[in-house]
């Protein structure tokens, strides 16, 4: 009997490996046959990935350094993953900029990709609290907000294992960094994807603020269009 449990113990992992492995492959399947439009805001960028984040941590690297550059596609999206993101300030974090403006895009798209998470957000909150937003210009000289929602579009980007996803956006990637690790927590990023509601006007740029009112300081890794 215990080899039997045991075997079929065997049986469902690797069913569930081979599962995931197939959605992996159906999404870059998906993904491939899409047309993307990579934004660059590398110029604009102020915070390496492999330099540490937030505050000094001199015995263990505190960084997105695992993460790959170039193009990468992450939960169904294609992104053009740069060197450095945009990190933005808090009530925590004086030191960073409260927003990052003119953020070039110059395309017609049906909907926008963003990669991102923050820093300080504690697992207990601000939950519902609205602790960023990015603005849409077309060229009509319209815009709109998407805010960034705590806990519904962000998490931090700390997280333990078991740990709930943002109710309305992907976990996108996951990995792990030295300091992270020494406290028994992993690093992820966040996928929220926003539907142009103005898909046959050309979005001319892009604007990434913080409210600077919570402890939560959001960064951007990458940000995508899709076109028709």
């Amino acid at each position: 009997m215990q080899r039997l449990l045991l075997a079929t113990g065997i049986c469902c992992a690797l069913g569930a490996a081979l599962v995931s492995a197939d959605e992996k492959k159906d999404a870059k399947e998906k993904a491939a046959n899409k047309k993307w439009v990579f934004i660059d805001f590398q110029t604009q960028a102020n915070q390496k990935l492999k330099d540490n984040f937030h505050f000094e941590c001199p015995n263990a690297p505190n960084s997105l350094g695992e993460l790959p550059t170039g193009e990468q596609t992450l939960a169904g999206v294609k992104f053009k993953i740069g060197e450095s993101c945009i990190q933005l300030g808090s009530k925590r974090l004086t030191d960073k900029p409260e927003k990052v403006e003119g953020i070039k895009v110059g395309k017609k798209v049906t909907k926008l990709h963003f990669l991102h998470a923050v820093g300080f957000g504690s697992p207990e909150g601000p939950d519902g609290a609205i602790i960023g937003e990015y603005a849409v210009k077309w060229d009509d000289e319209s815009s709109v907000t998407i805010p960034i929602v705590f806990g519904k579009d962000v998490l931090d980007w700390w997280y333990k294992e078991g740990a709930a996803a943002p109710t309305r956006a992907k976990v996108a990637w996951k990995g792990e960094n030295e300091f992270a690790k020494g406290q028994d927590f992993k690093v992820r990023l966040y996928l929220t994807s926003w539907e142009n509601t103005k898909p046959d006007k050309k979005i001319v740029s892009i604007d990434f603020s913080s409210t600077m009112e919570t402890d939560c300081a959001p960064f951007c890794v990458a940000m995508t269009g899709e076109e028709k």
